[in-house]
């Protein structure tokens, strides 16, 4: 819904008279009442009252949008009003109030009101919007405003001339879905804006697929950009001129990728027929995407299952032994859900994932399957373990390409067989039989591995975290970020807790170094970075290691020199002190599960400042002060 569906000349008031909170929401809704769009006044008033306990409106930069959802509504609306000298609205900044939009939505808007207060939010944290209404000697001023801006994020209305123009579609996907999907989606949709070419971004991200492509979209595109980490679905585009590259590139590469998509330089995709030879082609950049689609599948059942265990601690290392003192019923079944269950799908999720990248959803069951043998079938140590379900998922893949391959001189009579038994029966029966052969040997080989780096002391265990914990903010989430993570997962599915809390300190440095920079040497960054900053003591505190990107992005000669530095402190440390985490995600929030009580917990906050400090301080000595 547009603010100019919403908002009239009936519905403002240019200077209002009001100076104080109470007054002002008062006038507004006088206002809302005067134009016709409420049926209660009273009642309205009281929804507006309710939503303000809850939590202040104001949400600074001089902005409060006071806003209700009520059967008292007649019509939804938006009622404008704006005091130069400024009123007391308790915002969140401590900031006087000078802009006030009050969102008044009738009982079924179907969250009208929240649309409008996302599109609000969005156009007033806009530094030269805010300064046009404040500016505004008229109510039409103030409407030209509103539409200048709208018409600027959602682009003019469909002209002869723009349906000449190039249609692009581009989706974007990391592994995790957290912070590189929605930087990518951002940069395209930018870079195509200055480069004036028309494009639609769907994001796959954690919370699931957004703006979505539609039939017709995909039907009208003259180009489509892939910039995807993880697997994404992509039968829908065969026949399409399509660009498959790293989701990174779209954030770093973006106008040369935008320049290809245009000038038609777009390879035409085959879904099915030429998969098998696509394989061959892909190289390493396959390799690492078949990867990371088993691995941000695997990650749910890792940090859920993992933090269920470390959770169960809480009643004593052993509180999940009935046969112990310390037992706990509760403890117990969080031990058995998380360790016994969710850890227990961790590899056969891992293959299942890594088969269906390659050969799409034939490749599952396999892979699932091939999985589970690398846990199970096996008399030493309980199997292969992490290398065997690596191993299984990418044997599972390509035997099921074979498979696919070898059925396709069947007669079409029989093309329906092949999903549900043929493909299933000869890919589940290959991978089981070979991965039963070579489990034995693999399962030899991972526990040798594992026990030499449990082994591993002094001198090379602190080199060994060197390594890991700059690993960690080399690329902030990249390939090398998700190798390190990925090799402390292994290692914690092992039993050995101290090189997950070395990668997860070592994530947690980047995003908390720069934050602190920003703090300490404000002079060097300007306000965005600042504000950037404020954001990043969080992002780090919870292990997001991705809050430092939109530093490294704009200064990475600088700061990913400073962000290795700290983290690989942290990690040395972190072995020094012999610190094991058994929960694989969580940053601060699993500090206190170290093994060893508060001494540990203690050196680990220790590791983790320190890191944070020579972070901070490198960054803050090595950037250049800022004229902003």
């Amino acid at each position: 819904m547009k603010i100019t569906e919403l908002l009239n000349e009936e519905t403002i008031i240019l200077d209002v008279a009001a100076d104080s909170k109470q007054e002002v929401l008062s006038e507004l809704i006088d206002q809302l009442d005067k134009a016709g769009r409420l049926d209660n006044k009273e009642a309205f008033k009281e929804g507006i009252l309710k939503r303000e306990e809850q939590s202040t409106t104001g949400i600074g930069e001089g902005i409060a949008i006071p806003h209700a959802k009520s059967a008292a509504v007649r019509q939804p609306a938006i009622a404008f009003g704006r005091s130069q000298d400024g009123i007391d609205f308790d915002s969140l900044d401590g900031q006087p109030a000078h802009l006030f939009f009050m969102i008044a939505a009738s009982e079924g808007a179907n969250n009208d009101h929240l649309e409008a207060l996302s599109r609000l939010s969005t156009f007033l944290m806009d530094e030269n919007f805010r300064a046009a209404i404040l500016k505004a000697s008229s109510k039409e001023e103030v409407l030209q405003a509103v539409n200048e801006k709208e018409q600027e994020v959602d682009g003019p209305e469909d002209t002869e001339e723009d349906t000449n123009k190039q249609k692009i579609l581009a989706v974007t996907a990391c592994p995790t879905g957290i912070a590189h999907t929605y930087m990518a989606a951002e940069k395209l949709n930018e870079t195509a804006k200055e480069m004036g070419l028309s494009i639609k971004v769907e994001t796959n991200g954690s919370s699931g697929v957004k703006n979505r492509l539609t039939n017709e979209d995909i039907k009208d595109a003259d180009a489509i950009i892939v910039a995807a980490d993880t697997q994404v679905e992509m039968a829908r585009f065969h026949g399409k001129p399509v660009i498959e590259v790293p989701v990174g590139k779209a954030i770093h590469e973006t106008k040369e990728l935008l320049n290809r998509a245009a000038a038609n330089e777009a390879p035409v995709y085959q879904h099915e027929s030429n998969k098998g030879e696509e394989a061959e082609k892909e190289g390493k950049s396959g390799f690492y995407k078949h990867l990371m689609n088993g691995v941000s599948n695997m990650l749910p059942f890792v940090v859920g299952g993992g933090i269920l265990i470390a959770l169960s601690f809480f009643w004593g290392i052993n509180s999940s032994d009935p046969a112990s003192d310390q037992y706990n019923r509760f403890a117990d079944m969080l031990n058995t859900i998380g360790g016994g269950n969710a850890f227990f799908l961790m590899v056969p999720v891992l293959a299942g994932f890594i088969a269906s990248s390659i050969a799409e959803r034939p490749g599952f069951a396999p892979g699932m399957v091939g999985g589970l043998i690398a846990i199970t079938a096996a008399d030493i140590d309980g199997g292969s373990g992490f290398l065997g379900g690596l191993i299984a998922g990418f044997l599972a893949g390509y035997i099921t390409l074979l498979v696919k391959k070898a059925f396709t001189v069947l007669p079409q009579a029989l093309e329906g067989l092949k999903p549900v038994l043929f493909y299933p029966v000869f890919g589940i029966a290959i991978t089981g039989i070979i991965m039963l052969l070579i489990n034995p040997p693999l399962t030899q080989i991972y526990s040798g591995l594992t026990s030499f780096l449990e082994g591993m002391g002094g001198t090379n265990q602190i080199l060994l975290g060197i390594i890991l914990g700059g690993m960690m903010a080399v690329d902030m989430g990249g390939p090398v970020n998700k190798a390190a993570y990925t090799f402390g997962i292994a290692m914690l599915e092992a039993g050995n807790y101290t090189f997950i809390a070395t990668a997860m300190a070592g994530g947690m440095v980047p995003p908390l170094g720069m934050a602190l920079s920003t703090t300490l040497f404000k002079s060097k960054y300007n306000k965005t970075e600042r504000e950037a900053g404020k954001t990043a003591y969080v992002l780090g505190a919870c292990f997001i290691t991705e809050g430092v990107i939109p530093f490294a992005a704009a200064d990475p000669a600088r700061v990913i020199p400073a962000a290795v530095a700290g983290s690989a402190l942290t990690g040395a440390l972190t072995m020094m002190f012999n610190i094991g985490i058994p929960a694989p995600h969580g940053g601060v929030f699993v500090v206190g599960l170290a093994e060893g009580g508060w001494m540990s917990v203690a050196l680990y906050l220790l590791a983790i400042i320190a890191g944070a400090i020579v972070t901070a301080v490198a960054a803050g000595l090595l950037k250049k002060r800022t004229t902003i």
